[in-house]
């Protein structure tokens, strides 16, 4: 058998360059998760806290391919309160980026709309006379001809009412009975360009050049954390605006719409640690597991934001969710059969076999934490073989097993303790003897309470100041 402490301390020791291969003790979710990541397929992982069920989680984003799809929303010029939604792969970005043949009608400033030109910041609106767009003063009466969006209330401190300038003005007009969309643009200092309905269309114009908000771009991480999340965090929601997006001062609908949780997680991994924490969202969740899209509205009654609404936003996630063994029935029943029907359920292990191979994963593991910490020196030999000892020991007292223990956090938390007083000490090694300072005075406090006092019963009357009138029997409790 050989030593599995073959080496001087933890700089020395490999690190694995994935996340997958960095999981200790947990080869059956490292098998699933590779399979979860092929597949995409649901995950349900039972156990205490602190056995690496968040690393697993990560691990399965890790090695998921990049986001294919980018998730906008966009104005709707003949009803703001339901925006236009576009889901636009990376090829078709690129095409739209690249530019299209100018198209379009080219109209002098003098024939477009009043109410056109004034916003696109042709029009003076205290003067009525035109000049170039980029001018923010009029150069015939001097008045400001557009604000720059500084704040709702500019108009009533500076240019005596003057409009936001906007990058385009859509409109509608009626041609053979119907209404159809017109989208006028800033040309030169002279035209302004108009495309009608037919040419938007045939340019897929009304995509690219209305305003838009980007919920999901393309360069977005490919897990996303949910532990605890609010209805709005997880489902999204509807800014409110006071000014209830009115046209001057007001916030458009479109821009402020929110993408939740769900939304997030869209070609990725959504993460809730302690599943039955969201309770009654539970429900949500559930349909969109299975619908795959969700709609995003506001979430208060009494907010302008409730009355916009995008519907069939994406969410293809891939559920990773965590739970204590004792939280397993308050899992609400379909949830759990969804998850089931369409991924695994996993108990995680506490501990492993006292072997050199998986102690030499203790010795990766401490070089892991080390690393990423990023503020504490690498262990010594010695203290590596002392933050073993305390794993088996961890591994009788806690699962009454034997073996060395899968409760990481916790080793972690000695881990960077005795760091921290090697800092102190100026050392430039983590030390057996901090590894055992920090096991010492890294006892959780109810094992103080009872090394100082004895009982919490105790504790308590100490804290009263009754530490002498402490009774001998529950007859003189009261």
């Amino acid at each position: 058998m050989g030593n599995p402490f073959d080496f001087d301390d933890t700089s020395s020791v490999k690190v694995p360059s994935t996340l997958l291969e960095q999981v200790i003790g947990q080869e059956e979710a490292v098998r699933l998760a590779r399979v979860i990541a092929k597949q995409r397929r649901h995950l349900l992982l039972v156990g205490p806290p602190g056995t690496g069920k968040s690393m697993v989680a990560q691990a399965i984003s890790s090695i998921l391919p990049r986001p294919t799809q980018e998730v906008s929303v966009l104005h709707n010029p003949a009803k703001p309160e339901r925006p236009f939604l576009e889901v636009r792969t990376r090829p078709q970005i690129e095409e739209q980026v690249r530019g299209r043949p100018p198209a379009g009608l080219l109209m002098p400033i003098e024939q477009a709309p009043p109410f056109v030109t004034e916003r696109l910041g042709y029009r003076c609106h205290a003067c009525s006379r035109n000049s170039s767009p980029d001018a923010p003063l009029c150069p015939h009466c001097g008045a400001e001809k557009f604000r720059g969006g500084a704040g709702p209330f500019d108009d009533l401190v500076v240019g005596l009412g003057a409009p936001e300038r906007e990058e385009s003005v859509s409109t509608t007009r009626i041609m053979g009975g119907k209404e159809e969309l017109v989208v006028f643009e800033r040309f030169d200092d002279r035209c302004v360009r108009a495309l009608d309905q037919k040419e938007l269309s045939k340019l897929d114009h009304s995509d690219t050049q209305l305003p838009r908000n980007i919920l999901l771009n393309l360069e977005r991480p490919c897990f996303v954390q949910a532990t605890g999340a609010s209805e709005t965090e997880l489902l999204g929601d509807v800014r409110h605006d006071p000014y209830g997006g009115h046209y001057q001062i007001g916030t458009p609908p479109y821009s402020r719409v929110v993408a939740g949780g769900v939304h997030e997680a869209h070609e990725g991994v959504l993460f809730i640690d302690e599943l039955v924490s969201l309770g009654r969202l539970q429900r949500h969740l559930l349909t969109a597991m299975q619908e795959r899209k969700f709609p995003i509205t506001g979430r208060n009654a009494s907010s302008t934001g409730a009355s916009v609404r995008v519907d069939s936003v994406p969410c293809e996630f891939i559920l990773v969710a965590a739970v204590n063994t004792s939280d397993l029935r308050k899992i609400l029943p379909p949830l759990r059969s969804r998850i089931g029907g369409n991924g695994y359920e996993l108990l995680i292990n506490t501990t492993m076999p006292d072997t050199e191979a998986n102690v030499q994963k203790l010795a990766q593991f401490a070089a892991q934490e080390v690393r990423r910490d990023g503020r504490i020196p690498h262990a010594s030999r010695a203290a590596v073989e002392a933050l073993v000892g305390e794993a088996r020991r961890r591994a009788k007292s806690v699962d009454h097993a034997a073996g060395l223990t899968l409760r990481l956090r916790s080793l972690s938390g000695i881990l960077k303790m005795a760091g921290d007083w090697a800092v102190s000490d100026t050392a430039p090694l983590i030390e057996e003897k901090h590894v055992k300072l920090a096991i010492e005075r890294g006892k959780p406090v109810e094992e103080q309470i009872m090394g100082r006092y004895g009982s919490a019963y105790k504790a308590a009357m100490s804290d009263w100041g009754l530490s002498n009138r402490v009774p001998t029997d529950d007859k003189n409790i009261g």
